[in-house]
């Protein structure tokens, strides 16, 4: 049965309500009923209209949820709309195609019962095309559904033990069991009571402490400083933003400092030597570490960087850089564009995947820029030897979205799949404290120019997915893609 006009408008209808799933609304015990409402729109035999049915749920839920990037463009970079317009749809576009290629590879191999159909291999197929998405072409990975239950959702007991792909599998196969309830009322009974224990067991799995206190509580202070995207590279107003800075970093009574990316918008190597000299006096002598975020350059670049004031040979550089904000993809192709767009730094190198965490006190924080923490693999490697992530970032350019909310709901991910707290510098908001939980202990409103001063326990040891990464998923993955293959009916094969 073709789809028709009436259900191609419930589809555009179910995928801008998606944005309810994510922060700032959080309603993700709605995500499982919401894609089973796609599906269950979807014809049941056809490949191709299926796929064309959800590639049109999922375009209007990308842009839905990724709707501030108009704002990044148009508002605060100065592209034209003519040209605004199309690049914010091209990213949806894009992206997609992940959960239209899953659906249309989960009805081409035509399971031999629906139940192998629905719970294994299409959550299996939708998982393996969301980590795709999460790295082809640098990846995106925000609005994967897996979020939705970022940190207070039964499933989000998961993202410990396997990472936030798990509890994306966890959300596609509860669809599915929902599907296959309203399609087989006879079973109904065995299918609630796989569903009940699958979410109750999570739940429970949220209760494990996978972590430990390691070393006394740290002193902090985590500055925002809410200077406008649209001032903060102006001449004119560089001393204003010093002095707004130095300020936070001598009122401070905390051990820790930090101000957000980019707080200091000149190179280190510029700051000015009858600025930089008598500052650091200031802060040695009141036993203080203020690190901030900055640009770096070198002989073998310019970085997007992370450095101490107190302790220079502490730096971060910037490893997984935005295409068109940081660096110019095909510069041959997209290079014309940059004449009509105030970005500012859009040069940088990219800097090296493995870095040493700061050491301050007897913490070690392992540093993360701006959309770094939606790639959750990433940041491993650091925290592994680390005892607190910080994330340093500059949300200006979105103005009044949902993109702050969004990517504060990333970072209570990380800090949940690592057992470690989080702590979030930025520059209009969302400035915050979140526990090795992945709840938020404090925060400070946004558009304010504020400190916010706590302190923080750092933690040890490892949590299943610190130890092993996407691994394990992507294996179970694979296997139960190939063996997928192998249960297709007999008429298949020929």
């Amino acid at each position: 049965m073709p789809i028709t006009l009436s259900r191609y408008g419930a589809l555009i209808l179910l995928g801008a309500l998606s944005v309810v799933l994510f922060a700032p609304f959080r309603q993700g015990y709605l995500a499982p009923c919401l894609l089973a409402a796609v599906l269950l729109l979807l014809p049941r035999h056809n490949a191709a209209q299926a796929g064309r049915g959800i590639y049109l749920w999922a375009l209007s839920a990308y842009c839905a949820n990724f709707y501030w990037i108009y704002h990044s463009l148009h508002d605060i970079a100065g592209l034209p709309a003519v040209f605004a317009i199309p690049l914010v749809a091209l990213l949806p576009a894009w992206l997609a195609l992940f959960p239209a290629a899953a659906l249309y590879f989960t009805y081409r191999l035509s399971w031999r019962n629906p139940y192998w159909q629905w719970l294994l291999a299409f959550p299996s197929l939708w998982t393996f095309f969301d980590w795709m998405r999460g790295w082809l072409l640098t990846g995106f990975s925000w609005g994967g559904l897996g979020y939705s239950q970022i940190p207070n959702w039964p499933l989000a007991g998961l993202a410990p033990l396997f990472g936030i792909y798990a509890v994306t599998w966890a959300v596609v196969a509860s669809a599915g069991a929902l599907v296959l309830l309203w399609r087989f009322p006879k079973h109904r009974q065995w299918l609630g009571l796989g569903l009940a224990v699958a979410w109750v067991g999570s739940w429970g799995l949220s209760h494990i402490q996978w972590t430990e206190a390691s070393g006394k509580p740290l002193s902090i202070s985590l500055v925002q400083g809410n200077i406008p995207q649209t001032l903060k590279w102006e001449p004119t107003i560089f001393a204003q933003t010093l002095d707004t800075y130095t300020q936070h970093m001598t009122a401070s009574q905390a051990r820790l400092v930090i101000l957000p990316e980019t707080a200091l918008p000149i190179f280190y190597d510029e700051l000015p030597a009858n600025y930089l000299q008598p500052l650091q006096a200031i802060l040695q002598q009141q036993e203080k570490e203020v690190i901030t975020g900055i640009p770096l350059r070198d002989m073998s670049g310019d970085y997007n960087g992370v450095i101490s004031l107190t302790q220079p040979t502490q730096q971060y550089r910037k490893a997984h850089l935005v295409p068109f904000g940081e660096y110019v993809p095909l510069p041959w192709l997209t290079g014309w564009l940059y004449r009509y767009m105030n970005m500012p730094l859009s040069g940088f190198t990219r800097g090296e995947p493995e870095q040493q965490p700061f050491t301050v006190a007897d913490q070690r924080i392992a540093f993360n820029i701006c959309y770094e923490d939606s790639f959750g693999e990433e940041l491993l490697a650091g925290a592994r030897s680390a005892t607190l992530l910080a994330n340093v970032s500059n949300l200006a350019w979105f103005g009044h979205s949902t993109a702050a909310e969004q990517h504060l709901q990333l970072s209570q991910a990380r800090a949940l799949e690592t057992g470690r707290p989080m702590l979030r510098a930025t520059n209009t908001g969302l400035t915050a404290v979140i526990d090795q939980r992945g709840q938020v202990l404090q925060s400070l409103p946004q558009f304010h120019n504020a400190r916010l001063d706590t302190s923080v326990q750092g933690r040890q040891g490892e949590t299943p997915y610190l130890k092993w990464g996407n691994w394990p998923v992507l294996i179970a993955l694979l296997l139960a893609i190939v063996l997928s293959f192998s249960y297709r009916r007999p008429s298949d094969h020929r």
